[in-house]
């Protein structure tokens, strides 16, 4: 009988949140507009679990264009209001509203000739870090994670605090957080190793 995959102890046992431990989480993302999908989500998270949001992906996928900062830019002002009841997503105002600054402050930097991905990329020197985390030594930021956040407030971004771009970087590969005794812990590293920024 096969022993059961070890995991990072975060993930529990919830179908949905396995998965994404397992195919999503620590995987290197260059892509522009899924960084700034990600960005805006763990936005949304702040003072709930990450979980909450994950099983409202779908919902806020539909409710905002797919992520596509020139759509969400177009849509009219009663729409914020609108978002306001809509239960498949957070309805807390300042969270509605701090997407639309972002695709607007993703689009000032597009205007300037900076691309969303090279931006993000580039407080970590366009190259994931990978630990060996052993048991509770994961942090919640670090000096990294304190000036992306800076940066993206400067910028025109909101709720990106040092905490939220800490997740984000987890998240999207720029730093690799799997336990060394998790299962894809080496995978994820492997990837890293492999990553080049287009």
């Amino acid at each position: 009988m096969n022993e059961p995959l070890e995991r990072c102890p975060w993930c529990g046992t919830d179908p949905d949140y396995v998965a994404y431990h397992d195919h999503v989480w620590g995987r290197p993302v260059s892509d522009s507009r899924e960084l700034f999908e990600k960005l805006c989500l763990d936005g949304q998270q702040a003072g709930l679990s990450w979980i909450t949001i994950l099983k409202k992906q779908a919902n806020y996928q539909a409710a905002f264009a797919d992520f596509d900062p020139e759509q969400i830019v177009r849509l009219p002002e009663s729409y914020k209001t609108e978002l306001m009841t809509n239960a498949g997503i957070v309805r807390n105002r300042l969270k509605i509203v701090a997407i639309f600054k972002n695709a607007r402050a993703y689009l000032e930097l597009a205007e300037r000739g900076i691309s969303f991905n090279h931006f993000l990329w580039q407080f970590s020197d366009g190259t994931p870090r990978i630990f060996a985390r052993q048991g509770g030594d994961v942090p919640t930021r670090d000096e990294i994670s304190d000036t992306m956040a800076k940066e993206l407030k400067r910028q025109g971004f909101s709720f990106v605090g040092t905490t939220i771009c800490y997740a984000f970087m987890q998240a999207v590969g720029m730093v690799n957080d799997h336990r060394v005794s998790c299962h894809c812990h080496a995978p994820v590293s492997e990837q890293m190793r492999a990553f080049r920024l287009p």
